[in-house]
């Protein structure tokens, strides 16, 4: 597995002296690969560190028991289901324990999102909450939003209930090339409005194939190396949305 990512600050957040607020993290299993990506909350003063927490904690736990890849659909549907409702647990508890040693109350204070995977091929486990989003890459060249961001105002990871809104799901895809995670900063320069290919606006954001495509010829060339992922996410179009930028990957070995 090629698991390659990188984060750049966002021009709005670097003119009002803001650091990065997101965060990701990967952990390659040989082959299998554990992605997380998370955005935090750019009105709150320790989104980042909560940004971290949680893509930490979603690692850590979508490591743990995977099943293999000769299992049938339920018993991944049930894993992932599972792993959701402990992350957010372990995301919330590690907050308290951050409050608590400052002394505040509300878990508000540290508000991410969150979008994780586990790829094992042929399948794609993935749970997400929030306004991160998700493309998939199959062996003929074709790419497949397979968690689009949402329409409505997204909800955090500290939110009220926020692991009933959570949404797991998985896909068994045979010809799996790799699946790319992203923040939402990165919609302007990875998403194609609908028009592009003479579709209706109902029909929805499209992933911009030029840029998922290339990105991972590129990264299957160079074995990994991000730089030229950080180039893109730091170049003029890029740099309109304003909002800080990620972009996580693993790509099948091969494909």
């Amino acid at each position: 597995m090629i698991v390659a990512g990188a984060s750049v600050q966002g021009t709005a957040h670097l003119a009002a002296g803001q650091g990065c607020q997101d965060a990701f993290k990967a952990v390659d299993l040989g082959g299998t690969a554990v992605l997380a990506v998370s955005d935090g909350a750019s009105s709150r003063d320790r989104s980042a560190l909560g940004a971290h927490i949680a893509v930490d904690a979603a690692c850590r736990l979508l490591s743990e028991d995977i099943p293999g890849a000769e299992e049938r659909p339920e018993a991944w549907t049930g894993w992932v289901a599972g792993r959701g409702r402990r992350v957010v647990e372990e995301y919330l508890r590690a907050v308290a324990g951050v409050l608590g040693a400052s002394g505040a109350q509300d878990p508000g204070a540290l508000a991410a999102t969150l979008a994780a995977a586990v790829v094992r091929p042929p399948w794609v486990a993935l749970l997400s909450l929030g306004d991160c989003f998700g493309t998939l890459l199959t062996r003929d060249d074709r790419c497949h939003l397979v968690l689009p961001p949402p329409t409505a105002p997204p909800p955090f990871l500290s939110s009220p209930g926020a692991a009933l809104r959570l949404r797991t799901f998985v896909v068994w895809e045979p010809e799996l090339d790799g699946l790319f995670l992203a923040t939402d900063g990165c919609a302007a320069l990875t998403l194609d409005h609908p028009s592009v290919r003479q579709l209706p606006p109902d029909a929805g954001p499209l992933p911009a194939e030029g840029f998922f495509l290339g990105l991972a010829a590129t990264l299957r060339e160079n074995h990994g190396d991000a730089e030229p992922l950080r180039r893109l996410l730091s170049g003029p179009k890029a740099g309109r949305t304003g909002d800080d930028l990620t972009v996580l990957c693993a790509l099948v070995e091969g494909g």
